[in-house]
C-alpha cells in the first residue's frame, strides 16, 4: 500500500476527531458559551448538514486543481474553522465556525478517497479505502476521548486547539508524504464530473449507503441511554463499553476492505442481514447484560464497516473522481442524520428499545436497494455487482498514477 494512502488516513483523522469533538464536550461548551446543552447539540446537525449539502459544491470549485494542490487548499479553510471555534465567544461564532469545518472536511473526504484510489490498481481499491477510513475509525475509537480528555482537563477551548495542532501535523504531513500529481483530478469540467450522475443505478448504490449508515446510528446514536436505563450499566461502564465498539469498528473496516474488491455485492448482502439480525436481538436482548453487549459489539462489526465495500460499489457504479466521492459522502451524512432524527423520534415514543428497531428496519430497507443488483447478478453471474470489476466500470474509473509520481 502506497505511503501517501496512510498519510491521506491521517488527515482524515484530524477532521473526524473535529466533527465529533462536540458529543464529548456537551455540559462544558454549554456552560462557557451561555446556552443550554440541547443547542450545543445542534452543532453537531449543523456540522453533518455543512458536510452534506456543502461539500459537493466545494469539491466542484476545487475541481480544476491537482488533487494535493486542492488537498493543500482545504487544510487552511478547515484549521480556520477550527481555530474560529477554539476563540468563538458566542453560539453564533461557533456555529459559523462548525459550517466552515464541516464544509472542508466533506470536500476533503471526496479528494482524498478519489487520490487514494488512484494510487492503487483497481483490483486493490477496495483494501485502499479501507486504509483510509481507518483514519475515521480510529478518530472515534482514539480521537474522541483523547480531545474530550483533554477538553475536561484544560477546558473545551483547549481540544479544538489540539485539533488545530493535529490539522497542522497532518498538512506537514501530507506535503511530504504526497507529490504533486502530473495532471488535474479527471479531467477537470464540471459537465465531465455530472455525467456519471446519469446513470439510475448510481443513484440506486448512493440510497444503499444511506440505508448502511443509517441504520447504525439510529442505534449508536443512542447507545448511552439504552445501555444504562435498558441494560441497567452504570454511567462510568459507557466509556468502556464504546471504547470495545470503536475496537470493533476498526476490525470489522479492515476485513471488509480485504474483501470488498472481490466480493462487494456478497459482502453487503451479508452486512446488512448480519446488521438486521444484531440490531434486532439488541432490541429483544438489552434487558440482559451479555446479549446487549453481543449484540453491540455485532453492530460495530458489520455497521459503518461497509463503508470500503459501499465506495468501491459507488465507484464501479459512476467513478472514481472526487465528485462522486464526495457525493457519496454526503449521502453517507444523510444517513447520519436520518438514523439520528428517526432514532430521537422513536426514543421520544415508544422508550430506549425504538431506536434500534428502527436500524433494523433501516438495514432491511438497505437490503431492499440491493435487489436490482442481485437480480442482474443473477442473470449475468461474474458482472454488474458481483465484486469484480466490470469493463465499464474500469473505462469510467481513472487511470491509477504510479505509486513513484506520488509517494
Amino acid at each position: 500500500m502506497p505511503r501517501a494512502v496512510h498519510v491521506l488516513a491521517f488527515g482524515i483523522f484530524a477532521m473526524v476527531t473535529s466533527e465529533f469533538v462536540v458529543a464529548g464536550l456537551m455540559p462544558q461548551m454549554a456552560a462557557g458559551l451561555g446556552v443550554t446543552v440541547p443547542q450545543v447539540g445542534y452543532l453537531i446537525t449543523v456540522f453533518a448538514l455543512s458536510m452534506a449539502f456543502g461539500g459537493p459544491p466545494l469539491t466542484v470549485a476545487l475541481l480544476r486543481l491537482p488533487p494535493k494542490t486542492a488537498l493543500m487548499t482545504l487544510f487552511p479553510l478547515f484549521l480556520a474553522g477550527n481555530v474560529l471555534a477554539a476563540t468563538a465567544s458566542d453560539y453564533p461564532a461557533m456555529v459559523v465556525a462548525r459550517v466552515i469545518t464541516g464544509v472542508a472536511s466533506q470536500a476533503f473526504f471526496g479528494v482524498a478517497i478519489s487520490l487514494g484510489s488512484q494510487l492503487t490498481r483497481p483490483e486493490r481499491r477496495g483494501r485502499a479505502v479501507a486504509v483510509l477510513l481507518n483514519g475515521l475509525m480510529l478518530g472515534t475509537l482514539l480521537g474522541l476521548p483523547l480531545a474530550t480528555l483533554t477538553g475536561e482537563r484544560y477546558g473545551w477551548r483547549a481540544a479544538f486547539w489540539a485539533i488545530s495542532a493535529l490539522t497542522v501535523a497532518a498538512a506537514l504531513c501530507t506535503a511530504a508524504g504526497v507529490r504533486r500529481a502530473d495532471r488535474p483530478e479527471g479531467s477537470g469540467t464540471l459537465r465531465s464530473e455530472l455525467t456519471a450522475f446519469r446513470a439510475p443505478r448510481l443513484w440506486l448504490t448512493l440510497l444503499t449507503s444511506t440505508m448502511v449508515i443509517g441504520a447504525t446510528f439510529s442505534a449508536f446514536s443512542y447507545l448511552n441511554p439504552i445501555l444504562t436505563e435498558v441494560t441497567g450499566f452504570s454511567p462510568g461502564a459507557v466509556p468502556l463499553l464504546l471504547l470495545a465498539y470503536g475496537a470493533a469498528t476498526v476490525v470489522g473496516n479492515t476485513v471488509v476492505g480485504r474483501l470488498a474488491d472481490r466480493h462487494t455485492l456478497p459482502v453487503l448482502l451479508g452486512g446488512l442481514t448480519l446488521n438486521a439480525v444484531f440490531l434486532a436481538g439488541f432490541a429483544l436482548l438489552a434487558g440482559v447484560e451479555t446479549g446487549a453487549v453481543l449484540c453491540m459489539l455485532g453492530v460495530g462489526l458489520v455497521g459503518v464497516t461497509m463503508n470500503p465495500a459501499l465506495v468501491t460499489r459507488v465507484q464501479r457504479a459512476g467513478n472514481a473522481r472526487p465528485l462522486v466521492n464526495t457525493v457519496h459522502t454526503s449521502f453517507i451524512t444523510l444517513g447520519v442524520v436520518l438514523g439520528s432524527a428517526l432514532g430521537g423520534l422513536g426514543l421520544d415514543r415508544f422508550g430506549p428499545r425504538a431506536p434500534l428497531w428502527l436500524g433494523a428496519a433501516l438495514a432491511v430497507a438497505g437490503l431492499l436497494t440491493l435487489v436490482p443488483d442481485l437480480l442482474r447478478r443473477g442473470r449475468n453471474p461474474g458482472t454488474a455487482g458481483s465484486g469484480a470489476p466490470s469493463a465499464k466500470s474500469e473505462q469510467a474509473a481513472p487511470v491509477p498514477l504510479h505509486a513513484g509520481q506520488t509517494t
